[in-house]
């Protein structure tokens, strides 16, 4: 875009300003033109005030702009005010812009949203936490670590004199999904029963740790055969209604991971067979071309069909759901695969450096899990190779 250019949308447009700045504005309900009462630094920022706008006008709720700044001064600010521009200015990836924004729509915003921020106490945020619903915990967690975050900010700008957020470990929700890792058999089962052009999707998640996003927006370009390496710079995100291609989930991210040896022959075989042509072209793109969905390498489970409780037949299952169900493990998300392969580097001796470079770890608390979990597996080994000698739990006893 040239300088003074402009970017038209459905709703709204934004204008670049010489000075590389953005100018947002739009057409009111009222049939005249607003615009933002600053410019942004980036074009994001504008379209996100843009956003921001035509949800107000979509829930009723809009006046024009120049009269809720001027009411602030008045009133106070209220939360929902306060949160549309702290959202604005922040600098977030797509997908955790799009979680805040779903959070503050359906359950920060609909109990707290009409408050001022002097008038959000600790009793107020009890009441609200007290109301989430007690079956989505992680949800409920989530909430209330952005709304902490958020009046931790207003607290920063002197809004307010203290952060009412006080629930000891409200922010903080435990893992429900407790994750096992897949064995080399069961993972040999799984990309046995996988369509021939997504068996290596799951051998790159499993041996190289590599994200969906990541995989998705894998291009031929990024892989070196002459080195053995894969060069991650990129993920695909998918949100409702669009995928956005950006840069990896943090810095750390943009890594180059090293193939095992023994996956070459299989990723050589892959490109000549199922990606598209082209040093752009997608490793593994979709059917009718560009982004892989997360839905189509999932695919479908098996399904029993039952007739006065009587079992008729067994409908087979597809893509990954219906190739963990044939190894027995209707418990794995194709994300746990990430989570096998650090195990498996980490069994490997790999230090804590190694380990954080080859996840895309910018820091070490998450490495730490893998390497905790390679020790509690290799105590199992250990056990399984003492039963295969012949060691029995007496043998174990007598020793003591």
């Amino acid at each position: 875009m040239s300088h003074a250019g402009r970017s038209r949308r459905g709703f709204g447009r934004i204008r670049e300003l010489p000075s590389g700045k953005f100018q947002a504005a739009y057409m009111g309900p009222d049939a005249r033109l607003h615009k933002a009462p600053t410019t942004f630094s980036a074009k994001y920022m504008a379209e996100g005030w843009i956003d921001a706008e035509r949800r107000l006008i979509e829930r009723d709720d809009w006046t024009p702009p120049a009269a809720r700044a001027s009411a602030k001064h008045t009133r106070g600010r209220t939360l929902d005010d306060y949160v549309t521009d702290w959202l604005t200015r922040r600098d977030l990836k797509p997908r955790t812009r799009d979680h805040y924004q779903r959070l503050l729509d359906q359950r920060i915003l609909p109990g707290l949203g009409d408050l001022t921020l002097k008038a959000i106490t600790p009793s107020t945020v009890r009441a609200w936490h007290e109301k989430q619903d007690s079956k989505t915990p992680t949800m409920n967690a989530h909430a209330y670590a952005l709304l902490r975050t958020v009046l931790g900010s207003a607290l920063d700008e002197e809004l307010i004199t203290a952060n009412p957020c006080r629930i000891r470990g409200a922010g903080q929700a435990k893992r429900r999904h407790k994750i096992e890792p897949a064995s080399l058999e069961e993972l040999a089962t799984i990309v046995e029963n996988m369509p021939d052009h997504h068996k290596l999707a799951v051998l790159l998640a499993a041996w190289c740790a590599l994200r969906f996003g990541e995989l998705a927006e894998l291009r031929r370009r990024d892989i070196d055969l002459t080195n053995g390496i894969i060069k991650v710079r990129r993920g695909v995100v998918q949100l409702p209604g669009e995928r956005i291609i950006g840069d990896p989930k943090s810095e750390a991210g943009s890594r180059n991971v090293a193939i095992p040896p023994h996956l070459l022959d299989l990723v050589r075989r892959h490109l000549a067979e199922h990606a598209e042509p082209g040093r752009a072209g997608l490793v593994f793109p979709a059917a009718g071309g560009g982004h892989l969905a997360p839905s189509t390498l999932n695919g479908v489970a098996p399904r029993e069909v039952k007739r006065s409780g009587r079992l008729i037949k067994v409908i087979p299952g597809r893509g990954f759901y219906g190739a963990r169900a044939a190894a027995g493990r209707t418990d794995l998300r194709f994300h746990d695969l990430r989570h096998t392969g650090a195990v498996l580097a980490a069994q490997t001796g790999a230090t804590l450096a190694e380990l954080m470079s080859r996840l895309g770890h910018s820091t070490p608390a998450a490495a730490l899990i893998y390497q905790h979990a390679a020790r509690d597996r290799d105590a199992h080994i250990a056990a399984q190779l003492s039963a295969m000698a012949g060691w029995t739990e007496e043998d174990r006893r007598g020793r003591k």
